[in-house]
């Protein structure tokens, strides 16, 4: 596997984190315009529906100056059942430098030690998502100017989330505390667990999550009406948090079930500044897996 892989955010120290949200900031703060001195190609695999993700890697990469190939399964030689390292394969015998991955599987990844590009995890099953970690992390950064002591909860559908484990495993690292809430069924047993109420009262940041419906093996057993009145984020519960506090989600953002829909551009939601801090990660994760150094 090559070194400059990013698979799970615990494959970074504290100090590689920080690296790459500085970099990610120099990128936003001087407009920066560097690209590529040399032609690279970056293929973007996508095994499973993405919107906010998958463009805005090929958004950081085409900023970059890559050529970029935006690879689906759909019309592919994965229909007649090639499997996941021989499409990886291919992309690099025919000289891509880079795949950003996402897939259905989790951990997918260690079907792919023998390839010598660089693979960035796009998000693996409900396993890792490094870079929304990431994005997550400069978006906390930029508001509070440190990670020591900042409180996030985490609520919703945590056992399907890998948001959930990410932002867990990266806080823990930089001095951070995670709470999680959320029905029982879908909190797991040994998690920090905190009621919905008492969660956003005790947060700096609350992070809404999405019902990852497509991974539940049965249907959600109350309406969209009861799930917000129970779990979500009303107008009220947002009343009840701190002054400073502020509201976040990895998206897409079902309005009306994990979110009062007024509340997604609240004055105090930080929701569409995460999608435009996902460009600046992720060109700064581009540029660190290509082997470029941080400026």
């Amino acid at each position: 596997m090559n070194k400059n892989s990013l698979l799970k955010i615990c494959d970074l120290t504290s100090e590689e984190i920080f690296h790459i949200l500085e970099d990610a900031a120099a990128f936003s703060s001087s407009q920066s315009d560097w690209q590529f001195p040399r032609k690279t190609l970056v293929a973007n695999l996508f095994f499973e529906p993405s919107t906010r993700t998958h463009f805005s890697f090929a958004s950081a990469e085409h900023q970059l100056g890559a050529c970029v190939e935006n690879f689906t399964a759909q019309g592919s030689s994965v229909e007649k059942g090639e499997s996941l390292y021989d499409t990886v394969k291919t992309f690099e015998s025919i000289g891509y430098d880079a795949v950003v991955i996402r897939h259905s599987q989790d951990e997918y990844f260690k079907e792919l030690e023998d390839i010598r590009i660089p693979i960035l995890n796009a998000g693996d099953g409900c396993g890792n998502h490094p870079t929304q970690c990431l994005l997550d992390l400069l978006t906390i950064y930029q508001e509070f100017q440190t990670f020591q002591g900042i409180k996030v909860a985490v609520i919703g559908d945590i056992t399907h989330s890998r948001v959930a484990n990410s932002i867990k495993e990266a806080l823990g690292m930089l001095g951070g505390e995670v709470a999680f809430s959320g029905p029982d069924e879908w909190v797991a047993k040994d998690a920090y667990y905190k009621r919905v109420d008492e969660a956003v009262q005790w947060a700096d940041a609350v992070m809404m999550l999405r019902i990852q419906h497509e991974r539940h093996k049965e249907t959600m057993a109350m309406s969209r009406a009861e799930y917000l009145e129970r779990y979500g984020l009303t107008k009220q519960r947002a009343a009840m948090m701190q002054p400073h506090a502020i509201i976040m989600h990895p998206a897409p953002v079902n309005r009306g079930v994990e979110i009062d829909s007024d509340l997604v551009e609240a004055e105090n939601s930080r929701i569409f500044k995460q999608m435009s801090n996902g460009v600046l990660v992720r060109k700064a994760v581009i540029k660190r897996a290509l082997g470029y150094e941080f400026e």
